[in-house]
């Protein structure tokens, strides 16, 4: 079964607009495949402004959120896997939803079968808590 989240992100983006609100997306910016601008990530999460008014050519399917943004002035073009998603919120009251961490899928052509030298050398990493929101003002 297909995931639900870009089906909720979606139906909330809307939902926020419909309300005159502002929707904001919480983003694991450290996530496999995501494109935003360097410098503008705290603690690997970056907060995107997605109003209508604040972004051209947004796109949102089953796979990603795709749009172009400004940051500090200049012109980006940012995608952003729909895994990487941690929250979709209305910036002015906070309503919206968390979603749960995602493992980056794993390419089953990519993976090879294990060899007999013994362990790695050291645990992969993993992800680090749950995910938290902070008040933008």
């Amino acid at each position: 079964m297909n995931s639900s989240r870009p089906y909720l992100v979606r139906a909330l983006y809307e939902w926020i607009v419909d309300n005159d609100c502002t929707p904001h997306l919480l983003v694991n910016a450290e996530y496999p495949g995501v494109q935003v601008p360097a410098g503008f990530a705290n603690d690997g999460q970056i907060v995107l402004n997605v109003s209508p008014s604040a972004v051209r050519h947004l796109h949102m399917d089953n796979e990603a959120v795709s749009f172009e943004g400004r940051f500090g002035g200049v012109a980006h073009t940012l995608y952003v896997p729909g895994p990487s998603i941690l929250a979709v919120y209305a910036r002015e009251n906070g309503q919206g939803m968390v979603f749960d961490l995602e493992p980056p899928a794993v390419d089953e052509d990519a993976v090879q079968a294990p060899d007999d030298q013994g362990p790695p050398e050291t645990d992969p990493p993993r992800p680090s808590g749950r995910p938290s929101l902070k008040v933008v003002k």
